[in-house]
């Protein structure tokens, strides 16, 4: 059911749970903002554990929680317990902006939830309020160093890198792991409908690379696994590590073991693909388990050798990617 037509089975899947932010970051929502769905076309939470049994059940041992901001769900508690209890769920991860984390976190980890990736891309209060459009710098920091405290190896650190907003920041990040078990991952600028990308704020992973090298010579290459999109470094004498996500320059399409499920229920196997597949009006209109595998695995043969391409994906139409869970 989720091994494509070029031999790539999908082991990891991704789960917005929710539309909705804390922040509004410029790289992710539009300027504008945009027009959330109404609650009633948000997956309800037997809706997410029945897509996760199922995934589960062909083999996907690693889900990933993501939004907008996946810790503003009410019942955010309860769906890791739930989600954390599936057999074959090795990891139960979330991605988050940090903001609610320090008095979440203890309960969450005795929910179940064993891995955390937090958004941050500048180090710098005030340019934090600028991207983020909000302010709360200190509570991401508090839930940082917290997680690190209570055990999460590594607590993974993700900054969107952009030119002329926080590239000069990069060896600050660096330093960030000199003492901590952090996992910073440099996240090359990606178009997303409405962030307004061009071409010339991106930076390649291999500037940051060569910018690091400036002041640390002695970076060496960690292995990583076959399906990891990340590409690792660590500093010698260095606790923690960085990572560089290549998703523009270098594509790592061909080990691609990704799926995602959008808040409002629509399978999305590729990030930057504008096809999606609605798995919630297939269980609202009363398909079985088996008619609904179906749907999966036709989407999933349909799933591309590659994106299109850095030029091309910023002409494309997608959605923005705080409805996307990216």
């Amino acid at each position: 059911m989720l091994t494509d037509t070029f031999e790539r089975h999908h082991s990891y899947l991704r789960i917005s749970l929710t539309e909705r932010c804390n922040l509004r970051c410029t790289y992710c929502m539009p300027s504008e903002g945009i027009e959330l769905s109404p609650n009633e076309e948000i997956l309800s939470t037997p809706e997410i554990v029945r897509i996760a049994r199922l995934f589960a059940a062909a083999g996907v041992n690693k889900i990933r929680l993501t939004g907008g901001e996946p810790l503003v769900r009410k019942d955010i508690l309860s769906l890791c317990q739930q989600l954390g209890a599936i057999e074959g769920i090795d990891t139960l991860a979330v991605t988050t902006n940090g903001i609610v984390l320090p008095r979440m976190l203890p309960d969450l980890q005795k929910a179940g939830l064993n891995a955390i990736n937090i958004s941050l891309d500048t180090l710098q209060p005030h340019k934090f309020q600028l991207i983020t459009r909000r302010k709360g710098f200190d509570r991401v920091m508090q839930g940082i160093k917290m997680a690190a405290e209570m055990g999460y190896d590594p607590v993974k650190v993700n900054c969107v890198v952009m030119r002329g907003m926080n590239e000069e920041e990069i060896g600050e990040f660096v330093e960030l792991t000199r003492d901590l078990p952090v996992d910073v991952r440099f996240i090359e600028y990606m178009p997303f409908g409405g962030n307004k990308w061009a071409k010339e704020k991106m930076m390649s992973y291999i500037e940051m690379i060569d910018k690091i090298q400036e002041e640390h010579p002695k970076l060496v290459k960690v292995k990583t696994h076959a399906n990891d999109t990340a590409r690792s470094y660590k500093c010698e004498g260095y606790v923690g590590r960085v990572s560089f996500i290549t998703s523009m320059s270098h594509a790592f399409c061909s080990s691609c073991n990704r799926l995602r499920i959008t808040a409002d229920g629509n399978l999305k196997v590729c990030l930057f693909g504008n096809t999606e597949v609605s798995l919630r009006d297939q269980m609202r209109t009363g398909c079985t388990d088996e008619e609904l595998a179906t749907v999966i695995a036709a989407a999933v043969s349909r799933k591309k050798k590659a994106h299109a391409g850095m030029e091309e994906l910023a002409e494309m139409e997608n959605r923005p990617m705080i409805l996307i869970g990216g």
